[in-house]
């Protein structure tokens, strides 16, 4: 596995790389650009050295032609050459003359030629009556490169050329010095990055190292670890989602050991009971008369345990999404009457009054299946804890686009501590539940599931000692 780098290694780099890139091109255009005033500068101050020149050749013109050949004129170039040496120390630039045949008749330096003619190519040019400019030995001319200017020029009534040179070596001098100071430059500016870099990579890393380190205590099943919420907006940001998810996870851990600390409990009951009526009759401490009694009691808690593993069944399958939903319209007032009328037994021996049946139809869309269970479970609770002689009523009105169900029982109510509990997974309030404890806990935690499925919402309102209300919403039907 390869070793990959650290962000404060690929901070820098990517930095360093953009700094680097960057002076190249700055360098790169600035070399260019003086490169071209450098040329610029030299073509026109070749062209007056040749001005210069030309107006030197002129005034010697009464004397004798400078163009002639040195056998005619030897005082002449004398005294031509004595001039262009003063004007070559004033200007620093090379001067000389060459006749038509490009042959040098009269030069300022006698190291910087190889003592070629000047070729036909370039006599041919300046015939033509244009001035030119050449970068380079001019084919041979030269022993080093130079910049040159020449014009043709008529002196005395006779054709020359007069050339003027300044040797190039000054601009490669200029771009060393340059790169010099570029990468002086560039090695300064990566150390004050690399400080930089570091102290960033410091502020940016140590947030995600708390993080990292939380993650992994996380990961390692420690559920209270939280990362400091700290450095910048993004990481902040980052650390608060972290430490959200963390103590969700810390709740669902809870919650875990709690469902099933409870479902042992639940199990266990009815169980014991069961082994205790079975072995009762195996070893004879029941009489055979009372046996048939006893069977029930078994059956009885044989049907508690079915039911609680069913509850228990359903509940995993609605938080997993597994059950469909066919929802449609329907008048909802059908479900509460036939949920009545399945508890209609239990209602009378109860000796509980029924109040708010019946009404105009009230339609829902709505799963009639997830309605029924929902009322089912209410309804049912409503039975166990409505003492004899008390009242279940229910209500139902339409609100904007939802409908709102109100299932209400007379009785011990429950406790406002309580209320905020009622909904969750096993759980039991002694008070409002003490004349009937032998439910799993699981009904209300299953209707709230079915009624958020359903697009609704379900809470709880009671007064203690009076009554209790269970009230429910759910999208109302076209």
């Amino acid at each position: 596995m390869s070793r990959r780098n650290t962000i404060s290694r690929e901070f820098f780099a990517t930095i360093a790389a953009v700094l680097v890139l960057g002076l190249s091109v700055m360098c790169a255009i600035q070399a260019a650009l003086s490169a071209a005033y450098f040329i610029g500068e030299r073509k026109s101050s070749l062209t007056d050295v040749l001005n210069g020149a030309t107006a030197l050749s002129e005034r010697f013109a009464d004397e004798g032609s400078i163009v002639t050949k040195p056998l005619q004129g030897e005082d002449v170039l004398e005294r031509a050459h004595s001039g262009f040496e003063l004007f070559n120390t004033a200007s620093g630039a090379l001067v000389f003359i060459a006749d038509e045949n490009g042959q040098i008749l009269l030069h300022t330096g006698d190291d910087a030629f190889t003592g070629a003619g000047v070729p036909a190519s370039y006599i041919d040019e300046l015939n033509e009556g244009y001035d030119i400019f050449e970068t380079g030995t001019l084919d041979g001319v030269y022993c080093a490169k130079y910049y040159t200017a020449g014009r043709r020029i008529t002196v005395g009534g006779q054709d020359g050329y007069l050339f003027a040179a300044s040797p190039m070596a000054a601009l490669g001098s200029y771009m060393t010095d340059m790169l010099t100071m570029f990468g002086i430059s560039a090695a300064v500016i990566l150390i004050l990055c690399s400080i930089l870099c570091w102290v960033l990579a410091k502020r940016i890393t140590g947030p995600i190292e708390d993080i990292s380190e939380a993650a992994r205590r996380l990961g390692s099943g420690d559920f209270t670890a939280r990362a400091p919420v700290d450095g910048c907006v993004e990481l902040a940001d980052f650390a608060t989602t972290f430490n959200n998810m963390a103590a969700r996870l810390q709740t669902i851990d809870n919650s875990r050991g709690q469902f099933m600390g409870n479902i042992a409990h639940e199990l266990r009951t009815p169980m014991t009971t069961i082994k205790g009526f079975i072995d009762g009759m195996l070893d004879g401490t029941i009489p055979p008369e009372e046996t048939k009694h006893y069977l029930g009691i078994v059956s009885q808690e044989t049907g508690r345990l079915a039911r609680l593993v069913q509850n228990m069944l359903d509940i995993t399958k609605l938080e997993a999404g597994e059950v469909p939903i066919h929802a449609q319209t329907y008048d909802l007032w059908k479900t509460v009457t036939d949920v009545v009328l399945s508890d209609e037994q239990r209602i009378e021996d109860g000796k509980i009054d029924i109040q708010g049946l019946g009404g105009d139809p009230l339609l829902i869309y709505a799963d009639p299946d997830f309605v029924h269970q929902v009322v089912y479970n209410i309804v049912d609770n409503a039975i166990k804890f409505t003492p004899a002689g008390g009242t279940i009523s229910f209500a139902a009105e339409r609100r904007g686009n939802m409908v709102e169900v109100r299932i209400e029982n007379t009785g011990a109510g429950i406790a406002p501590e309580a209320l905020p509990f009622v909904f969750e997974r096993f759980y039991k309030e002694d008070r409002s539940r003490g004349m009937n404890t032998r439910g799993s806990g699981l009904g209300l935690h299953i209707c709230k599931i079915l009624v958020n499925l359903s697009g609704g919402q379900i809470h709880a309102e009671s007064e203690e000692g009076n009554w209790c209300r269970f009230v429910f919403t759910l999208p109302a039907g076209q």
